[in-house]
């Protein structure tokens, strides 16, 4: 990836913009924002922000989700359950950063640590279950 001449607060903008398609919140919003730049400084490369933002999101936003049955399958879905969740936020994530941000396909590959094909996939059906289900569009 080329070295960005943006700087962190050059990003505050796009970031937020994200946040708040991520979050669905203004408060929510404000308390990722928060949280991203707690863990950045002004040297910190969009790359980086980006993943920041990420695991921000991941901790403390992400998508709900029950799979228990009884409290037996609730201790066995505890992997399944992060997965998913990972899974739905990285998908509606990549096509955000993609729309907001601008950026290429291998660019966001990098921050989000997955192959470039495995970014295309989700850009083609993250960007269809963002317009049509509203299963991404309130759950991640």
């Amino acid at each position: 990836m080329k070295s960005s001449t943006k700087t962190p607060l050059d990003l505050l903008d796009d970031l937020y913009s994200i946040a708040y398609w991520m979050t669905g919140s203004e408060s929510q919003s404000r308390e990722l924002i928060k949280c991203t730049y707690l863990n950045a400084d002004i040297e910190t490369p969009e790359h980086d922000l980006l993943k920041t933002f990420r695991s921000c999101y991941v901790d403390r936003f992400g998508q709900q989700t029950e799979l228990c049955l009884n409290e037996k399958s609730c201790k066995s879905a505890g992997r399944l359950s992060r997965t998913i969740k990972n899974r739905a936020a990285d998908i509606k994530l990549s096509v955000l950063i993609s729309e907001i941000s601008g950026l290429k396909h291998r660019e966001i590959s990098e921050i989000l640590e997955k192959p470039v094909d495995t970014i295309r996939t989700w850009l083609f059906w993250g960007r269809k279950l963002l317009v049509y289900d509203d299963i991404l569009k309130v759950s991640a």
